[in-house]
């Protein structure tokens, strides 16, 4: 592959990004790159570089012969992935999964780890953009989302995935003795969640954020036309952020005051 169509896949894989015909010269490729909510001109690519993309399957054409955009296809993003690896030896694994790095804290103290973003569907509602550009959760619904799936595992209410010789089957401890303080007090919070909710929005952020299933799942079991769980689930969501007093913003007297966001910390004897 020549040195252009390599750049040009690049530049697709950035966020924001887009390519297009260019109108006014059939020969070339336009990019476009959205900086504070305006598309703007992010320089241009011979149109043989586009379809040396499309000719290998790393790229596509859509959209009607006066505006043909020119996206990236799943074969372009995983090979754009393993290129992108900053480990060679896991390049394949960064091929088939979308990962990050984070700060979590550990018993030395912080930790910057590899984690995987496509675990959670919370992470891919935040990432996935509408038809405005905006993301299909607000970052308020994102924490309180992740909020509530730490208090749901801390809670001990998912059933365990290895063997145990020493009690019951199922999640939690084998007897309500053994529960820690932590353990009752994540029980609390999930208690007055569940009922600041609703049955119907508890059972939907269960399945969500517990058992992490994602929309089209959600929508098959429950029998739901396609694509109306993002809107349940954007409602379930924003109730969850209020029951938390999570905002995007504070306005007023309250800017100096009160919960902006929420960040997972480690938790001891049930206070966070």
């Amino acid at each position: 592959m020549t040195k252009d169509a390599d750049r040009l896949l690049t530049t697709l894989g950035q966020a924001e990004t887009s390519a297009f015909l260019d109108p006014t010269d059939p020969e070339s490729v336009l990019i476009h790159r959205r900086r504070s909510g305006i598309s703007v001109g992010a320089g241009r690519f011979a149109l043989a570089a586009a379809e040396a993309l499309v000719s290998r399957d790393l790229a596509c054409w859509s959209g009607a012969s006066g505006r043909r955009k020119l996206q990236l296809t799943g074969a372009g993003d995983a090979y754009l992935r393993r290129a992108l690896s900053p480990n060679e030896d896991l390049a394949f694994f960064h091929q088939h999964r979308a990962t990050d790095t984070t700060t979590i804290a550990t018993d030395l103290g912080p930790a910057r780890v590899r984690v995987d973003a496509e675990e959670s569907p919370l992470d891919w509602l935040r990432r996935r953009k509408d038809r405005k550009g905006e993301p299909m959760i607000d970052e308020a619904s994102y924490q309180a989302g992740e909020r509530l799936r730490t208090d749901i595992m801390l809670a001990g209410l998912l059933p365990g995935v290895t063997a145990r010789w020493d009690g019951m089957p199922g999640g939690g401890p084998a007897s309500p003795g053994e529960a820690t303080d932590r353990m009752v007090a994540a029980r609390q919070r999930l208690r007055h969640a569940y009922d600041a909710l609703g049955g119907d929005f508890s059972d939907l952020l269960l399945d969500l954020c517990g058992f992490l299933k994602g929309l089209e799942q959600i929508e098959r079991e429950r029998q739901w036309p396609p694509r109306s769980a993002k809107v349940v689930v954007r409602l379930a969501l924003a109730r969850l952020a209020e029951h938390y007093g999570i905002e995007p913003a504070a306005h007023g007297p309250a800017a100096s005051r009160g919960i902006r966001v929420w960040q997972a910390v480690v938790i001891e004897g049930g206070k966070s």
